[in-house]
């Protein structure tokens, strides 16, 4: 079987697709599946991981030549907006977009189930939910940086932490008001921060933080961002999966979440602890609690052992089976 696994605009886009990327290919690589990353039809099935133009030129044709199409769903209109300058405005007219591009596939690639719920507004192409995985290679031997990052970035313990693109989707304005309510604590940011893309209240937001809160740009070694960090603090209002806090679980850190469907199949109080208010006012009376490190382990250890069930080779079966079905 040969699959032609296909990243529109590889050259430009970061974060957790780019990273949801890397991991299927890791995949591949396990299966010793042959995968070419252009677009071609000369495959038995074609794999796009974006909707964009040159994909779905691709898609239409390999329908009608007998190609299986199968897509991951990284985008949505609802996770769109409030990212980056422009998304906004074009988060509206990107899901009726989205509902004829998905509907070009034989099946749809969905991290969570609360992705796949969602698609299936959008869509009646057939899904089947695969994490995006954690690569637990790639944090090995993290702990051995805590020294050198808690220096670079003058960070004490516990350090509240968050790992990926700054935006304010993923709970910026809360982070930062967090920062600056309990200024005893140290909040760090690992993640690009280029103003350039941003909109005038997000990079506000940014250049008005508290002394205590950093944000640090990117890392050139994103281990070291475990390694500095205590408590995973992801106040997101809308994600599809988090892959950012996958790692975290894998590194063993408590999680503190906002109380979102995304994260149903997190335990409060067992691998995590979540906020179900909209406000601030939760998310402090949950970090008192996180001064204490009897909780702070427990909490990590059961992240860590959950963690477990999203390793690239658990997840690799189901893409095996995924193209062995469509094919």
């Amino acid at each position: 079987m040969k699959i032609s696994h296909y990243f529109e605009f590889e050259d430009h886009v970061t974060g957790g697709i780019h990273e949801s990327v890397v991991h299927q290919r890791k995949m591949l690589d396990r299966l010793d599946v042959e995968y070419t990353v252009e677009p071609t039809l000369d495959a038995d099935v074609f794999h796009c991981n974006l909707m964009g133009p040159r994909s779905v030129w691709y898609a239409t044709r390999a329908r009608s030549r007998g190609v299986p199409v199968v897509a991951n769903t990284h985008v949505t209109a609802e996770d769109f907006g409030d990212s980056f300058r422009f998304t906004n405005a074009l988060a509206k007219p990107l899901r009726p977009y989205l509902r004829w591009a998905y509907g070009l596939a034989d099946a749809l690639v969905c991290p969570s189930e609360y992705n796949r719920r969602l698609i299936e507004t959008y869509t009646d192409a057939p899904t089947t939910v695969i994490s995006n995985g954690v690569d637990r290679e790639k944090l090995e031997g993290f702990e051995s940086l805590e020294a050198e990052y808690r220096e670079r970035y003058d960070l004490s313990p516990p350090t509240v932490f968050l790992v990926g693109h700054v935006i304010k989707r993923k709970g910026l304005e809360t982070f930062v008001e967090l920062a600056r309510r309990l200024p005893e604590l140290d909040f760090a940011w690992f993640g690009p921060l280029d103003l350039s893309l941003k909109g005038r209240e997000t990079t506000a937001l940014i250049e008005d933080s508290p002394d205590n809160c950093t944000f640090t740009g990117f890392v050139d070694d994103i281990r070291g961002a475990y390694a500095a960090g205590d408590i995973f603090c992801f106040p997101t209002h809308e994600e599809n999966e988090g892959i950012a806090l996958l790692e975290a679980m894998t590194a063993g850190k408590p999680l503190l979440v906002r109380d979102i469907e995304t994260f149903s199949w997190l335990e409060d109080g067992e691998d995590c602890l979540k906020v179900a208010d909209s406000g601030v006012r939760g998310f402090v009376d949950a970090l008192e609690r996180l001064r204490e490190p009897t909780l702070r382990n427990r909490l990590g250890t059961n992240a860590a052992r959950r963690s477990e069930e999203f390793s690239l080779s658990t997840v690799a079966n189901r893409y095996q089976s995924l193209y062995e079905e469509v094919a």
